[in-house]
């Protein structure tokens, strides 16, 4: 696709993107630096919160009733209104300081949470894509209203399908989701046909409130409550039940085939320094990543059964909470043109010989070679739409129709919706071997680095989002599409509605920082509190 020729309103925004270039290298290292993860990103929330009122626009906290999201309006005057996002969750084990060894950020152990894909950069670049677009429509007078949700979670698909069921993404004329480069074709182009697919995870809970049911009393013990409840399984050993029981029919559970996935986590809950009692409370979460509905569903109900088997054994009771539910992804091939005409107006990121330098360092730090090209050759190449999607359908059986798992699917159900990847840096291998996840979160903290890839996915944002507010043909070509697949738009004949029936899940233990009296750490202390707490015995693989 030959470049396209942006208009004087389009030409406006790249001109600001040029201009707060420094202010948004700098804001993604402050998002970078929190490393926020699910359901807990309070700072970074309220650093987009304050930002966002300081350029003027309204800010609803809290959406959704989700403590660390927010809405943000921007108007000026009657027109259409565009969406667009922020994400800006890490995840746990993967702090990283921005340097080009293995160093976990100051005061932290490796364990606390760091941003991987990045969504520092992501939610930067949609902020920037925002700011400009904003820009543009005051100097051109350009009628319409720019709303910008915060979504918290995305890595346990958290806040979208609760956004949605709540109607924060009615009444779009389109949304613009972005997502960093992470793995080949979708680099540096736009999904066409083969969307995100659905996921669910939930969290099961089980419970020993009544230990001492497990044996008569009249054991021979003077107080038979105290001796006895302690032989009653436990919480414990209804999660283990659970997890082995779920692990050895997982294969079992659907057609080997679809690229789906079934992960489990478990959460912690505290019985660490009980010495001589069963464990009351243990909580696992499940996340299913399924092309289907129907899959989805079919997993659940055999995870059902395993946990309502493993609390009979264990003398235990069971609660099932639901995390998410999260619907596949609709596509929408006008939107995904606009998407693309505008990442090829801007081009593709580029990596200077300071970005090499910092890469080849890596390299070698990482137990490679540093090579003259630091970076995979696609990150500097667009691919059109189409091709991707040919490249994408060689692995996948004709019958799937989606793969993969994020929750902007979710919004594509609400609103035309374009989907396009932008490379983020990438080292290429030369040893045969992955790097280790540390390189790659180095990367994607460091501004020479990742600054290229903000840069560019922000220009393409607000280059889609003019496109729209100015383009009225192009602007009713996709919404004539989202009404012909969905049968008729919302609640149309093909339309899946929100599958969220399910409060926020805020109140479980998810991963965090924390401050004590001992200061402000993340919630498994790091190596250095430990040192300096207690001179335990250390043991290492050396």
């Amino acid at each position: 696709m030959e470049k396209a020729v942006t208009t004087p309103a389009q030409a406006t925004a790249l001109a600001c993107l040029d201009g707060i270039q420094p202010s948004l290298s700098q804001w993604t290292r402050t998002i970078f630096d929190y490393g926020e993860t699910a359901w807990r990103e309070y700072q970074s929330a309220a650093w987009y919160v304050a930002r966002l009122r300081h350029e003027g626009f309204s800010v609803e906290e809290g959406s959704g009733g989700m403590p660390t999201a927010f809405c943000a309006h921007w108007t000026n005057g009657a027109g259409p209104t565009i969406g667009m996002y922020a994400e800006y969750d890490a995840v746990p084990g993967n702090c990283q300081d921005a340097v080009t060894v293995k160093q976990a950020r100051p005061g932290l152990g490796f364990e606390a949470g760091g941003h991987t894909d990045p969504h520092s950069g992501l939610g930067m670049a949609g902020l920037g894509g925002l700011l400009a677009t904003k820009a543009a429509m005051q100097r051109h007078g350009i009628p319409g209203t720019l709303r910008f949700t915060g979504e918290p979670a995305e890595k346990v698909r958290g806040s979208k399908p609760i956004h949605a069921a709540k109607g924060y993404y009615d009444g779009l004329a389109g949304m613009i989701s972005f997502h960093p480069f992470y793995m080949l074709p979708l680099c540096n182009t736009a999904r066409w046909d083969t969307h995100c697919g659905a996921a669910y995870a939930m969290i099961y809970r089980f419970i020993c409130d009544e230990p001492e049911s497990w044996i008569l009393a009249g054991d021979g013990a003077p107080i038979p409550q105290a001796h006895s409840a302690v032989r009653a399984p436990g919480a414990n050993d209804a999660l283990m039940t659970m997890y082995m029981a779920s692990k050895a029919l997982r294969d079992s559970m659907l057609p080997h085939q679809g690229g789906w996935s079934i992960s489990e986590a478990i959460l912690t809950a505290g019985q660490a320094t009980a010495d001589n009692l069963p464990a009351g409370l243990a909580e696992i979460q499940y996340m299913i990543r399924v092309p289907t509905l129907a899959m989805a569903e079919q997993v659940t109900a055999a995870l059902d059964r395993n946990a309502a088997a493993a609390a009979a054994i264990s003398g235990c009771r069971y609660e099932r909470h639901w995390v998410s539910k999260s619907r596949p992804g609709l596509a929408n091939h006008a939107m995904a043109e606009i998407a693309y005409e505008a990442l090829s107006t801007v081009g593709p990121p580029q990596w200077d010989e300071s970005a090499k330098a910092i890469a080849r360092e890596i390299q070698v730090h990482a137990g490679g070679v540093a090579t003259e090209n630091p970076f995979i050759d696609e990150l500097e190449q667009l691919i059109d739409p189409k091709q991707a999607e040919a490249i994408l359908r060689r692995d996948l059986p004709p019958s799937q129709v989606n793969s993969t798992s994020d929750d902007y699917t979710d919004m594509s159900w609400h609103a035309p919706t374009a989907r396009f990847y932008v490379a983020r840096p990438a080292l290429r291998s030369t040893s045969g071997r992955a790097y280790p996840a540390w390189a790659m979160n180095a990367l994607g903290g460091i501004p020479a680095t990742i600054d290229p890839m903000v840069a560019c996915a922000a220009k393409t944002i607000a280059c889609s989002a003019l496109r729209l507010l100015e383009d009225k043909t192009a602007r009713d070509a996709a919404m004539a599409e989202f009404i012909a697949r969905t049968g008729g738009g919302i609640g149309g004949s093909n339309w899946i509605a929100p599958l969220c029936d399910y409060e926020p899940p805020i109140g479980f233990r998810w991963p965090e920082y924390v401050t004590t009296p001992r200061g402000r750490d993340w919630w498994i202390p790091s190596n250095q509190s430990l040192q300096t707490a207690s001179r335990g015995e250390l043991h290492d693989r050396s």
